[in-house]
């Protein structure tokens, strides 16, 4: 019976030492990770704006990395999601390196909605917070998370409508205005604009359209109008390859 309970004993101890050896040599390892990233990569693809970041892991422990996964959420200064991705490695064998590429896919669509469109006007910071998730040896789970600013160019920044000058045209009126903006974005604009011009009631007056500029600049319009003096706001309507909005209403009264 002593026998048996001091073999229980030693067996005790010895798994005891297994596991104080397995924890330190995976604490070991996790600090044996090494994580760097490159200079991300800008596309857009219909309204997707994609920014791909190269990063790569080398696995310098003792052990497997399995179940890498690295997410990033990106939020406006009100709190609004603006984009939530996830990329996902199976397995990194010790001493192994992996290379891969984590895109954060922004709907550019979803900016046109009440809440987010003056993300089409107004440049920006947006606040991301990233996680890395693993586990060492399909056992010990390992976390680590930071935030990094990145900041958001508006694709019709500075959106100004210049003072309208007014001539008789046969027996109405030619109201001759321009509009100019600067596009910030990462991604070049084309499609058309048009301009409305509205009286006090909401009545139209008149409404005349052009072609936007990619980088954008000064667009000239000019305007057939029945009634000049009664003019109070400009309704401006963006149609694009990337995203279409409207009004966008600018009071001129």
């Amino acid at each position: 019976m002593r026998q048996a309970i001091r073999a229980l004993g030693w067996a005790t101890y010895i798994l005891w030492i297994i596991l104080i050896f397995f924890t330190v040599t995976a604490v070991y390892s996790a600090f044996q990770l090494r994580l760097a990233f490159g200079e991300p990569e800008v596309s857009v693809s219909g309204s997707t704006l994609t920014a791909a970041f190269p990063f790569s892991v080398a696995n310098a422990g003792f052990y497997d990395i399995s179940d890498l996964e690295l997410s990033t959420q990106a939020q406006d200064n009100r709190g609004s999601i603006i984009s939530n991705s996830s990329t996902f490695v199976q397995t990194i064998q010790r001493g192994g390196n992996v290379s891969v590429k984590h895109n954060m896919f922004i709907d550019i669509s979803q900016m046109t909605t009440e809440d987010l469109s003056y993300l089409l006007f107004n440049d920006t910071v947006f606040d991301v917070d990233m996680t890395l998730k693993l586990n060492y040896a399909n056992a010990v789970p390992f976390k680590i998370s930071s935030s990094f600013p990145m900041p958001w160019g508006a694709p019709l920044s500075n959106l100004t409508i210049g003072s309208i000058s007014v001539s008789p045209y046969n027996t109405d009126f030619k109201a001759t205005l321009s509009v100019s903006f600067e596009n910030h974005s990462p991604f070049s604009l084309d499609g058309t604009m048009r301009l409305d011009l509205v009286n006090a009631t909401g009545g139209l007056l008149g409404s005349g359209t052009a072609s936007i500029l990619p980088q954008g600049g000064n667009i000239p319009l000019e305007i057939i109008v029945s009634d000049p003096s009664n003019i109070k706001e400009a309704q401006l309507y963006f149609t694009t390859s990337v995203f279409s909005y409207g009004p966008k209403v600018i009071p001129l009264a």
